[in-house]
C-alpha cells in the first residue's frame, strides 16, 4: 500500500511537471527585481598590455569574461570573447589610452580605456546604454504559448532603455532561451511550477539572474520621473516651454539644448534622461555619415563625388551593373538622388524611410543594387536610407582599418566624443543609414563643427570646402510634402521668428531627433524625443520656432 502511494505521488508529480512544460501555462506577464542598479554597469579591463600575460576582462560584482588577449598589427587589439561578440581597439600614440569597440548584437559600443598602473587599461561598458538603472523592476511578457512554441519579450522598469528585439525562441524540456538581436544579450529561463528563474548572459557568461513570478498588477515602467533635470545653469530661460512639457503639450520630449557662440546657454532633460545617456538618433546620424565621407575625401581616399558606386564594389557585385545604375555616384548618394527604388515610405507629413525592402535579406547590397531604377541619378531626390547605406559600403572599401576605428580616430576623438554607439549592417559594418546613439551635448558639438566651417578646438577636422558643399541646396525632396531642399545628407528649412525669416540646416531623425544649425544667429540647438509611434516626429520644429527662436532673435 505504501509503495502504491509513493508511486502514485511520483506519477502525479511527473504529470504536473510534464504538463507544466506546455507554454500555454506560462503565457502571461512575469516580473521580478534585479539585484542592484549597476548590474549592467560593466567594468572592462586590459591587463599587462603587450606582454604574454595580457588579459581581457569584463566584470560587475563578479567576473563575467576573463580570457587571454591577442594583439593585431599596428597596435590594433582584437579579440573574440564569446561567439558573436568581439572587442577591437587601438592604442593611442602616447600609450595612455585604448579606444575601441565592443561588438554585441548589431551594436558597436565605443569604449575608452584609460591607463593605470602595470599597463592596465580600464573603462566602463553598459549594454543598456543608460548607466545606473533608475528602477530595479524587470518584466517578461510570454506570448502565444502552445506546447513548445512561444515568444518572450523582456522589459526594463527604466524606460530610457530603447527596448529589445528578441528572436530565436527555443525550448528544451524545462528550459527556454532567446536572444536580443539589438544588444546581443541572451536570456535563459528555467520553468518551475510557480516561477521562472531567468538568467541574462553575454554568450555563455552570466551577467545576472532574476526570479520571476506572475504579474498581478499593471507594470510600472518609467515611473521614476520626479522633476526636470537642469544640467547647465545657462542664461536662457524658457519657462513657457518647460510648462508645456510638464503639462504634456509636447509629449516624450527628452532633452532641449541651446548653444550660442560656442557656449551652452540652455540645457534641460526630461523623463529621467541626463547628460550622460546616449540617445537613439535614428536618421539624424545620416548627417554624421556625410561628415565621414568628407573626411575620406579630404584624405584623398577617393578623388571625386562623381565616381560611380561600382568603383568601390567587389567583383561579385559588378554583374549587377547596367548603363543606368552605373551613373549612381557618391554625390547622388549624398543628395538622395540615386534613382533607386530601394526604400518603402510611410507617407506622412515627413516620410520615414523604411529599410524593409532590403534589411530582411541575407545580402543587403545585392538587394539594393537589384532594385529598379525609377529616375536618372542626380535628377530627382527622394528621401531614403538605401542611399547612405551604399555610401557606407563605398567608404568601408577604401579605408585601411576597420571603418568604425577610422570614424573614431578622425571625427569622434577630434570632437572629444567617447560615449556613443554605432549600429551595424548585416555584415557587422557601420550602417550609414542611421541608428547611432550620441548624447545631446555631443550632438551640439557635431552641429557646432558645421557652424564653425569644420573647425573644433582650433583644428580643421573637416575641410571648409566640404562643409560648404555639404550645406548647399541641391534638389528638393520630392517625397516630402514640404519638398525641403537637401544638401549632403543635411535638411534645409526656414522658420519665422519676430517677423523675420530664419534659415536652418538640420540633421533629422524619426521620433523627433534634431540638430538645428543656424549660421545667421551662430546657434546650434539639439532636441531629442521618443515619439516613435504617435505621429509627432516633427514636434521639435514647433518647439524650435515658437519657443526657442523668439528668445534668440530679439
Amino acid at each position: 500500500m505504501r509503495n502504491h502511494q509513493i508511486n502514485l505521488f511520483l506519477f502525479i508529480l511527473f504529470s504536473f511537471f510534464s504538463n507544466a512544460q506546455d507554454m500555454s501555462k506560462y503565457t502571461s506577464g512575469w516580473e521580478g527585481k534585479m539585484a542592484t542598479p549597476e548590474v549592467f554597469k560593466l567594468k572592462v579591463e586590459i591587463e599587462n598590455l603587450g606582454s604574454k600575460n595580457s588579459r581581457f576582462r569584463i566584470s560587475n560584482s563578479s567576473t563575467i569574461i576573463d580570457i587571454p588577449l591577442h594583439l593585431g598589427k599596428d597596435s590594433i587589439i582584437i579579440t573574440g570573447f564569446e561567439d558573436n561578440y568581439s572587442f577591437e581597439g587601438e592604442l593611442s600614440e602616447d600609450g595612455k589610452e585604448v579606444n575601441g569597440f565592443i561588438k554585441s548584437g548589431i551594436l558597436l559600443y565605443h569604449i575608452n580605456l584609460k591607463a593605470s598602473k602595470n599597463k592596465t587599461y580600464s573603462g566602463v561598458w553598459n549594454p543598456l546604454m543608460i548607466g545606473t538603472l533608475k528602477s530595479l523592476n524587470f518584466y517578461l511578457s510570454v506570448e502565444n504559448g502552445k506546447g513548445n512554441e512561444y515568444e518572450a519579450y523582456p522589459f526594463f522598469g527604466d524606460n530610457r532603455f530603447t527596448g529589445t528585439w528578441c528572436f530565436d525562441f527555443q525550448k528544451d524540456k524545462d528550459t527556454i532561451s532567446f536572444a536580443d538581436y539589438k544588444t546581443g544579450l541572451k536570456f535563459i529561463g528555467k520553468l518551475l511550477p510557480q516561477k521562472i528563474e531567468l538568467g541574462i548572459y553575454l554568450g555563455k557568461s552570466l551577467i545576472t539572474s532574476i526570479d520571476l513570478k506572475k504579474s498581478l498588477d499593471d507594470w510600472k515602467i518609467g515611473e521614476f520621473v520626479t522633476s526636470i533635470i537642469d544640467e547647465n545653469l545657462g542664461i536662457l530661460q524658457l519657462t513657457e516651454l518647460e510648462n508645456g512639457i510638464s503639462k504634456n503639450s509636447f509629449p516624450n520630449t527628452h532633452s532641449v539644448l541651446v548653444s550660442e557662440n560656442g557656449k551652452i546657454i540652455y540645457e534641460k532633460y526630461f523623463d529621467g534622461y541626463t547628460a550622460n545617456v546616449p540617445h537613439d538618433m535614428r536618421s539624424a546620424s545620416k548627417s554624421i555619415s556625410s561628415a565621414i565621407a568628407g573626411i575620406a575625401k579630404d584624405q584623398v581616399l577617393f578623388t571625386s563625388v562623381g565616381q560611380s558606386i561600382f568603383d568601390f564594389l567587389p567583383k561579385k557585385y559588378q554583374k549587377q551593373k547596367d548603363r543606368l545604375n552605373a551613373k549612381i555616384d557618391i554625390k547622388s548618394l549624398l543628395t538622395m538622388s540615386s534613382g533607386l527604388d530601394a526604400d518603402d515610405y510611410t507617407r506622412e507629413r515627413t516620410p520615414v524611410a523604411s529599410e524593409n525592402n532590403y534589411q530582411p535579406s541575407d545580402d543587403w547590397l545585392a538587394t539594393v543594387l537589384s532594385a529598379p531604377m525609377i529616375n536618372r541619378p542626380n535628377t530627382i531626390a527622394e528621401y531614403g536610407s538605401a542611399n547612405p547605406f551604399l555610401l557606407g559600403v563605398a567608404l568601408d572599401s577604401i579605408v585601411s582599418e576597420p571603418l568604425e576605428l577610422f570614424m573614431d580616430k578622425y571625427l569622434f576623438q577630434k570632437l572629444e566624443i567617447s560615449n556613443y554607439i554605432i549600429q551595424t549592417d548585416e555584415k557587422g559594418k557601420p550602417y550609414f543609414g542611421g541608428g547611432m546613439y550620441l548624447t545631446p551635448r555631443d550632438m551640439i558639438k557635431f552641429g557646432a563643427l558645421y557652424l564653425n566651417k569644420g573647425r573644433y578646438n582650433n583644428e580643421q577636422v573637416i575641410s571648409e570646402n566640404w562643409i560648404n558643399s555639404s550645406v548647399k541646396k541641391y534638389l528638393p525632396l520630392e517625397n516630402v510634402p514640404d519638398k525641403n531642399p537637401y544638401g549632403y545628407l543635411w535638411w534645409h528649412n526656414t522658420y519665422q521668428a519676430n517677423k523675420k525669416m530664419v534659415s536652418s540646416i538640420e540633421a533629422r531623425g524619426a521620433g523627433g531627433q534634431y540638430i538645428f544649425v543656424v549660421p545667421d544667429l551662430k546657434v546650434v540647438v539639439a532636441i531629442t524625443s521618443g515619439n516613435w509611434r504617435n505621429g509627432k516626429t516633427q514636434q521639435p520644429e514647433i518647439i524650435f520656432e515658437e519657443y526657442i527662436l523668439p528668445y534668440l532673435d530679439d
